[in-house]
């Protein structure tokens, strides 16, 4: 009978671990395109002999399958949702910017600057009212002054107590009773009220009282004002003040006192009031005829002497005829003290 020979290879099998790779590797594709069809993994470009090979080893817990060495996190998707949540929360930036002055400044210097005097203009527009009607009242005051520049020193003179006119009179004393020693003196307001009207004692004795012409007489002197006392009280009315006199610097003679000649109208050499009379322009004229003729009015008249009262009170009226004319004379020909 003849023997049946059967060639077996009783080789080694093949190893597990060769197996066990090609059945990890198939594991791995299925759940890579699992992955990937579930939008978690984006389609790998590399040939698939270069994936078998960096992907024999399996992932770990907590990890993703390795693609080129790296290991890519399954929160790829919560990167959109981060993304989405930062348009959200500029939304919400956008409107708080709506109100410049609550938002933080810009991240750049330019910016900032910017942002700081828009912060500024802001904060002042959101004060109360209150401070701006202050402004306001403070701008209309502004104005007002302005407005008045003007006239303002026409209108301060008008106002009781900033001008008056004067008229004093004299005595003689000294050698043959040559020296004018002031013996009365009278100062009214704008208004022709009388402010000061007192006899005053000269400090030398009196020898001639020209009584016709200054209405003095030696009762007048018994209770009269010694010249020091009344010489403070009328420079205390005087200081500060327009005065109108006629031929006033006789009167600060008498008085022994000195007034600016930017606040003092001698109407004596005014030439509109000689063109009002038709006088001649130049020429000194009393004040008996100027107010005469433009007043129409009789003054130091009598042997009983002058009233200094009335004089003042005349030359203040005759002043108010070319008062505004003169006033802007004046202003563009200031005089010189």
């Amino acid at each position: 009978m003849a023997t049946l020979l059967l060639n077996l290879d009783f080789g080694e099998p093949p190893p597990k671990k060769a197996l066990e790779g090609n059945a990890k590797h198939r594991s791995f594709v299925k759940r890579r395109r699992l992955l990937e069809r579930k939008g978690f993994l984006n389609k790998k470009n590399q040939l698939p002999s270069r994936a078998a090979k960096s992907n024999s080893e399996p992932p770990k817990k907590g990890e993703t399958p390795k693609v080129d060495g790296a290991c890519k996190a399954l929160s790829l998707p919560k990167k959109k949702k981060t993304a989405a949540s930062n348009v959200g929360s500029e939304q919400p930036q956008e409107k708080k910017a709506a109100v410049s002055w609550l938002t933080p400044a810009a991240s750049k210097k330019v910016d900032a600057l910017a942002a700081k005097v828009d912060l500024m203009g802001e904060f002042q527009s959101a004060l109360p009212k209150v401070k701006g009607q202050s402004a306001g009242s403070q701008k209309k005051g502004h104005r007002k002054r302005t407005a008045q520049h003007p006239s303002q020193a026409q209108s301060e003179k008008k106002l009781p107590g900033k001008m008056v006119a004067i008229d004093c009179e004299m005595v003689g004393t000294g050698p043959k009773g040559h020296i004018s020693s002031l013996a009365r003196c009278s100062i009214v307001n704008y208004d022709g009220d009388v402010l000061y009207d007192e006899y005053i004692l000269p400090p030398c004795p009196i020898v001639d009282y020209r009584t016709r012409w200054s209405g003095i007489r030696k009762q007048h002197m018994a209770n009269a004002t010694p010249f020091k006392t009344a010489r403070s009280q009328i420079l205390k009315i005087l200081t500060g003040k327009i005065v109108v006199g006629h031929a006033i610097h006789n009167d600060f003679k008498a008085l022994q006192y000195f007034h600016p000649k930017s606040l003092t109208r001698d109407t004596s050499h005014i030439p509109l009031l000689n063109r009002k009379a038709d006088f001649p322009e130049n020429a000194t004229m009393s004040l008996k005829r100027l107010t005469k003729q433009l007043l129409d009015r009789d003054i130091q008249v009598g042997k009983s002497g002058h009233s200094s009262v009335e004089d003042a009170q005349a030359t203040m009226e005759l002043y108010k005829l070319v008062e505004v004319e003169w006033e802007q004379h004046l202003v563009q020909n200031p005089p010189k003290d």
